[in-house]
């Protein structure tokens, strides 16, 4: 209790806090159950353990009471709630809020079915609560309505010239604090030594350090004087700088905005090469926010390079700031306290220490206000001609940044998931970051296009080998198949009535001595495939329906098998039908043949079961 109100304390891992006032509530004959399972649901072993999770579970639960206070007949305690009080709720919220029913639906789950609650409330309800919802459909509903669209990355160029605008902003932001650090030391050292100007600003720089409050320079009497806001930021991060920070140290580290929010203080130098910090991971589920980080420093020129470097170099210029407040948070920046109305001329302040959304960082704001505007990549013109459209302001998030960041480091490994993972399993690696985005799409089908390259290159050179060492590969002898005309061709007259009787057919093909193999002089030992490449190997018109129809069996079993596999044990028969045979034929023929396609093309006789996969 706290001053007659039934409260409960939240204080979270992330070191935040909150009062949740249940009395606030309706329908008082559920407070004191709801007190007991809010406390165990956001306690140390329960699931809302972050600021904005607790928050979120809180107005879920806090929809359900005020719309159970709604109804004409409300159950006054637990044990007169019914499924069809929660049907009804879940119908208001599927019309008013679709994409937060089925998750608001969820948390009452939980919260029913906590040691409390779940011995007050009846078995129906209990049983009702945990059955498999169906996601809410209306058929008025644009199409994806209500469904997680995933952030595609940037292209190569996109993402190259933010990168070099995040630096640069970067940069300038280094340098401006340095110089003013630098005077300010010479001003200590030898104020004599300075020029008029130089000493002024060394004197007002003096009290900024001491006191963490900006005067007023010279001449200017409005606290929101550009030049006011100059001098603060000769020795202090400000909020507009924000943007280009935080957005580098999310490429660098390949973390999500979230983690940078949070970003520690505390951290270790291991030997002067890395930055060993804790930092924060959320929805990984209770007790797993947070992990032990490695970051390389690198050289000093390359500390805008680097995440370790960046990490020590954001330490640095956040100092002074850290001092007057006091956060153990990284980001401390300073603010003018007229504009915050805090009634006070300056303030110091950590903006994520109490939420992570109560300052806006406005990424596509700082991108297009530059003086130098980020543009997307210039898109195909809508009307159908071929030019192309001017170039749009790059629309930039820390999701995309991440997006792109994750596709960047699968690309670098090969493609290999498992080596590939860094922050996320490999499911919601490819699930929220890689499935459907262009970039990681492109090279795959890329990647994918060489290997079939390669193989189908590798196949074709199995080919002429073996044909080579075979006699030169298969005769193809077109045109009729009669025993006059084969021996036309240049058969002898008895090869040339065998091979038009079919008494010298294998399984596809015929073949001209089946007792001497060209290769080892004896009778033939080789499966029917390897025909393909025998100079005995003997095609007429006749063979080709046979062959037409291995030819779609050889398509149906490279749908049953891996490319690598299926290459190097049908590829070289593949290329040699391909690419002697059937160019010898013409396309009347071809299609002719195509009519009297066997439906078996045996396939499975020449290879034993147990060699198939």
């Amino acid at each position: 209790m706290n001053d007659g109100r039934l409260v409960v304390a939240f204080h979270g891992d992330d070191g935040r806090r909150r009062l949740f006032d249940v009395s606030a509530l309706p329908l008082p004959g559920w407070h004191t159950a709801l007190a007991a399972a809010v406390a165990e649901r956001t306690g140390p072993g329960g699931g809302l353990r972050t600021f904005a999770a607790a928050t979120t579970g809180w107005g879920s639960l806090g929809r359900l009471m005020r719309f159970l206070g709604t109804l004409p007949q409300p159950p006054v305690t637990p044990g007169r709630l019914t499924a069809a009080h929660l049907d009804a709720f879940h119908t208001h919220r599927a019309r008013t809020a679709p994409t937060a029913a089925l998750r608001e639906l969820g948390e009452a789950r939980i919260l029913f079915t906590s040691s409390v609650l779940r011995r007050l409330v009846s078995a129906e309800v209990l049983d009702h609560v945990q059955r498999r919802l169906p996601a809410p459909r209306d058929a008025e509903a644009p199409a994806g309505a209500g469904t997680k669209r995933v952030t595609t990355g940037f292209s190569d160029g996109e993402l190259a010239r933010l990168l070099a605008a995040l630096r640069s902003d970067s940069a300038r932001i280094r340098d401006r604090i340095r110089a003013g650090e630098d005077l300010l030391r010479r001003y200590r050292d030898d104020s004599s030594a300075l020029d008029g100007k130089d000493r002024e600003t060394g004197r007002l720089l003096e009290q900024m350090a001491a006191t963490g409050r900006v005067p007023m320079p010279p001449g200017t009497r409005n606290p929101f004087s550009p030049e006011r806001q100059e001098l603060a930021g000769k020795l202090f991060l400000t909020l507009k700088d924000l943007p280009p920070l935080m957005m580098l140290a999310a490429a660098l580290s390949e973390r999500n905005g979230e983690t940078i929010k949070e970003l520690p203080v505390r951290h270790r130098v291991l030997e002067g090469r890395a930055a060993e910090l804790v930092i924060v991971k959320r929805r990984r589920g209770a007790r797993r926010w947070f992990e032990t980080v490695t970051w390389e420093i690198g050289a000093a020129e390359r500390e805008l390079h680097t995440p370790g470097g960046f990490y020590l170099l954001l330490l640095e210029l956040t100092a002074r700031s850290r001092e007057q407040c006091g956060s153990p948070l990284l980001w401390c920046v300073w603010r003018n306290g007229h504009g915050a109305r805090l009634k006070v001329a300056d303030d110091h302040v950590a903006p994520f220490e109490n939420s992570l959304s109560c300052t806006a960082l406005l990424p596509t704001v700082w991108a297009a206000n530059r003086s130098r505007p980020l543009l997307a990549d210039p898109q195909p013109d809508s009307a159908g001609s071929d030019g192309m459209s001017a170039g749009l302001p790059l629309q930039v998030s820390f999701n995309r940044i991440k997006t792109s960041m994750e596709v960047r480091r699968t690309k670098r490994m090969g493609g290999h998931l498992p080596s590939a993972a860094k922050s996320n399993t490999m499911q919601v690696l490819f699930r929220n970051y890689l499935s459907g985005d262009p970039v990681i799409t492109s090279w795959a089908e890329e990647v994918l296009g060489e290997a079939l390259v390669d193989a189908e290159q590798a196949a074709r050179r199995a080919h002429d080998q073996a044909a080579r060492a075979a006699g030169g590969g298969p005769r193809v002898l077109p045109g009729p198949g009669d025993a006059e005309a084969l021996a036309m061709s240049g058969l002898d007259a008895d090869t040339a009535r065998q091979t038009a009787e079919g008494s010298l057919d294998t399984g596809w093909t015929a073949c001209a001595d089946h007792d001497r193999h060209p290769i080892t002089r004896q009778p033939c030992q080789v499966t029917f495939l390897d025909c393909f490449h025998c100079g005995n190997c003997l095609v007429t018109r006749d063979h080709l329906p046979r062959l037409l129809g291995l030819l779609d069996a050889l398509a149906q079993r490279r749908r049953e098998l891996s490319d690598e596999v299926w290459w190097q044990r049908y590829g070289p028969a593949w290329v040699a039908i391909r690419q002697d045979i059937l160019t010898k034929f013409t396309p009347a023929e071809l299609h002719q043949a195509r009519t009297e396609q066997p439906h078996d093309a045996l396939l499975d006789l020449v290879e034993n079961p147990w060699e198939l996969p």
